[in-house]
């Protein structure tokens, strides 16, 4: 018998929010300080969902690795200046949360994003900031593709994981979904690589838009 459908989780960038051009311009700022030329938009696009160390990473190569404190500090501190310029909800997003709203879903957010920036992004976006439930990257001493801060979402909504679904588009939100006991939704609409292979990740549902959920929350029994 399949458990009845109790909470959704939701991963954050990528997912419910389109933050790469922020991220972009951020990681652009910190090459410009160094004189270095800009990468293109399709780099935050594709690396987002791996964070300051992906972008930074790919943008220094072995440097980033003896440089590491100093790059991610400049990074962060720029992308905290101009935090929601561009960022913005995914289409759909605030129709699909009224709509979990209105089916007495509960809801929460899980994030590997720091807590202080998920903190000074959400009160931007009115929809996001009702969701009482967030999770961040330094919430706990692990953080995602480790299960314990879904985990402990669910607990804190008085969840059984179970009886949860955790929505994400990386492939840590998968496995930490899957190490949860919870059933994994991919949005493929999120921030996947050209050299990613998501059809490998073993999630139980994929979707191309936020609202194709409704369609799976409709029926809940499937197998």
């Amino acid at each position: 018998m399949t458990t009845a459908l109790e909470a959704i989780l939701f991963d954050l960038d990528g997912t419910l929010l389109d933050t790469a051009a922020d991220m972009g311009s951020a990681l652009n700022r910190v090459l410009a300080d160094e004189g270095r030329a800009p990468l293109g938009r399709e780099v935050a696009e594709a690396l987002a969902s791996h964070g300051s160390r992906g972008l930074l990473e790919h943008a220094y190569g072995a440097e980033f690795h003896d440089r590491k404190a100093e790059l991610r500090a400049a990074f962060l501190r720029h992308y905290a200046d101009a935090i929601a310029v561009e960022t913005k909800l995914y289409p759909g997003v605030a129709e699909l949360l009224q709509a979990l709203k209105s089916a007495g879903l509960a809801v929460a957010i899980v994030t590997n994003k720091p807590h202080a920036l998920t903190e000074q992004l959400i009160p931007y976006y009115p929809e996001l900031a009702a969701i009482d439930i967030r999770v961040s990257g330094d919430t706990l001493a692990v953080a995602k593709p480790h299960p314990e801060p879904i985990l402990h979402a669910a607990k804190a909504l008085g969840v059984a994981a179970d009886a949860c679904w955790y929505v994400g588009d990386a492939e840590r939100d998968i496995m930490a979904g899957r190490a949860a006991g919870m059933r994994t939704i991919l949005a493929r609409y999120g921030y996947i690589g050209p050299s990613e292979t998501p059809e490998s990740w073993q999630a139980n549902h994929h979707i191309d838009q936020p609202l194709d959920l409704l369609k799976l929350v409709q029926n809940t029994t499937f197998s």
